[in-house]
């Protein structure tokens, strides 16, 4: 593992933490019912998602180290990964603020399209080595 798969592996694998700080964090919002139902199910969502992606992409990633794909599209794919990753999950979040749910929507509905560029990609590679 080299270049961009392991730059990106270890950006995954340190984020994966604030994911599970992220669910302790949902236990308090929780407990202390300060959100309103519409708040504390973005939260869920927001929170899921992230967890599920990055471990999504983590085995992409090991997947994309398979491919004979050349480094320029290793790049490519590596950060549709990641922004795809942030842009599905964050737009959850950006449901929490007021006046944000239109952006909010859009924002999640970008992070589908680059998480499904990236995978798409990587199976490209894998069916044409």
């Amino acid at each position: 593992m080299e270049g961009p798969i392991r730059l990106f592996t270890v950006i995954a694998l340190v984020s994966l933490p604030t994911v599970m700080y992220g669910g302790y964090a949902l236990m308090g919002v929780l407990r202390d019912r300060k959100l309103t139902e519409h708040q504390r199910g973005m939260f869920r969502a927001g929170h899921a998602h992230a967890g599920v992606l990055l471990v999504l992409a983590l085995v992409a990633l090991q997947i994309l180290g398979q491919t004979g794909l050349p480094d320029t599209a290793l790049w490519i794919v590596c950060f549709l990964l990641l922004f795809g990753v942030l842009a599905q999950s964050g737009g959850f979040f950006l449901h929490l603020a007021p006046g944000k749910g239109k952006l909010g929507g859009r924002v999640t509905s970008a992070g589908a399209v680059l998480l499904g560029a990236a995978i798409l990609t990587t199976a490209y590679g894998v069916a044409f080595p």
